[in-house]
């Protein structure tokens, strides 16, 4: 991220966070790039995958081949998901990414299948995809305290703002999202080939044209979604590749709500619950607890209650990154925190020393976590129109890290008085530290 620049900065804060700002950013994954081979390894692939749609209306002839200049950005991106990472920490292929999705003609939009909102797929000219997510509230309006978390509405600038805090935070594990004014008329009704959705459009009182499609929440004539008149606010998250092209699996989590208005779940109830998952595959061993706590942070910042499953690819087996998708029930409330999110990092103690030293990074002044946020937000294309959170928003993520961090230092001294030998902070540096020798 842009806010981040050369450790020359800080001299004068703690030598182990000026050491790692220089590390982290300068030589990550150096030495398990070794081991890292590419999700998609070859462009051919897609080539056959779209051959049948090369004649429909609205889509350009393919001209790309298995040189990567030729390739659009969606395909730069797919081909660059590796074992570790969906994109790399200075992406080249970022900026137009990012741009393709804000002002690329939409050639067709169609509702997705599954799920409890409304959310669309758009196309693009150069088979490029997007999933696209409305505008359901105002940016200063909170949800409403007498909902549960899984009747909550799905918010798109929460899809916006956990993408570019996920940056942040250093895991790449979200993809790129813009934030993008749709005209409602000519971008989606006008090329829909979708005729449940179609059918759902109408004009309200004060001349706003409207549609609800079909879903389980939400989608009726009394929550519908609206243009100004028909420009509307949305999110647009580039599409994975094609689960045909690379499956993906859904792993439910073992800290899941129970789902029901009267019953706790397991981990409510049993304060050695985290023993048992700790002996439990794939916790057992490797990176996945420590993965799932990076989760558990991401989530606890933008109170984000509604994680049941994540995914990982097959093809790399469970030696790999989680998934963070699906983040739309974030940034719901900044009045309260809601300390049940972190009971993962709560009742295991362990966090990887990355995260942790990236989570001090972002406490210190020059740093701090609001500021950054704030800033990486304002380069958004909706940004124009008001910014994507609100002041509460930020001030709620500085108190936030300011619990995690009071978190993992009082799992610290936990472990101290014990005597139990456990350790609270997981090494993934030592590879760092061996690739700056070289």
């Amino acid at each position: 991220m842009h806010a981040f620049c050369s450790c020359s900065k800080m001299s004068h804060e703690p030598q182990e966070i000026v050491r790692f700002s220089y590390v982290f950013f300068s030589y990550q994954y150096v030495c398990k790039g070794v081991l890292s081979r590419n999700l998609i390894s070859d462009s051919s692939i897609y080539l056959l995958f779209y051959r049948k749609s090369d004649t429909q209306d609205g889509y350009e002839d393919i001209q790309w081949n298995r040189s990567s200049e030729s390739h659009p950005p969606w395909l730069r991106f797919h081909l660059g998901i590796t074992r570790w990472e969906l994109y790399p920490h200075q992406d080249p292929n970022m900026e137009l990414l990012v741009q393709h999705l804000a002002t690329h003609r939409i050639v067709s939009a169609v509702q997705k299948s599954g799920g409890t909102q409304l959310k669309l797929v758009m196309s693009f000219p150069n088979y490029g995809q997007a999933l696209f997510k409305p505008k359901k509230q105002e940016r200063d309006e909170e949800s409403n305290y007498n909902l549960y978390y899984f009747s909550d509405f799905e918010r798109h600038n929460a899809e916006i703002a956990a993408f570019h805090l996920d940056r942040i935070l250093g895991y790449r594990r979200i993809p790129p999202v813009v934030g993008r004014l749709v005209n409602v008329i000519k971008e989606i009704k006008d090329v829909t080939t979708d005729r449940k959705l179609a059918r759902t459009f109408f004009t309200s009182p004060v001349g706003n044209v409207c549609f609800y499609g079909q879903c389980s929440y939400y989608c009726s004539t009394e929550h519908a979604v609206c243009g100004h008149p028909r420009d509307l606010e949305a999110s647009l998250a580039v599409m994975l590749p094609d689960l045909s092209l690379a499956t993906r699996r859904s792993w439910r989590s073992p800290w899941r709500r129970s789902y029901s208005r009267s019953k706790l779940a397991s981990w409510e109830t049993d304060p050695d619950y985290c023993e048992t998952i700790k002996k439990t595959p794939p916790y057992d061993k490797g990176t996945r607890l420590v993965d799932f706590m990076d989760m558990v942070i991401l989530d606890f910042l933008m109170s984000n209650m509604d994680r049941h499953h994540y995914e990982t690819f097959e093809k790399f087996g469970n030696d790999t990154f989680l998934l963070h998708l699906d983040n739309g029930r974030g940034f719901g409330r900044h009045s309260k925190d809601e300390p049940s999110i972190l009971a993962p990092l709560t009742q295991c103690c362990r966090i990887r020393h990355s995260t942790w030293l990236r989570l001090r990074l972002l406490s210190l002044p020059q740093y701090h976590i609001s500021d950054v946020m704030r800033a990486s937000l304002s380069q958004d294309p909706l940004h124009k129109v008001a910014p994507l959170l609100s002041e509460p928003h930020l001030t709620a993520l500085s108190r936030r890290l300011k619990t995690v961090l009071e978190t993992v230092s009082h799992c610290q001294e936990q472990r101290r008085n014990d005597g139990s030998g456990q350790n609270v902070i997981y090494d993934d540096l030592a590879h760092l530290k061996w690739s700056t020798k070289e």
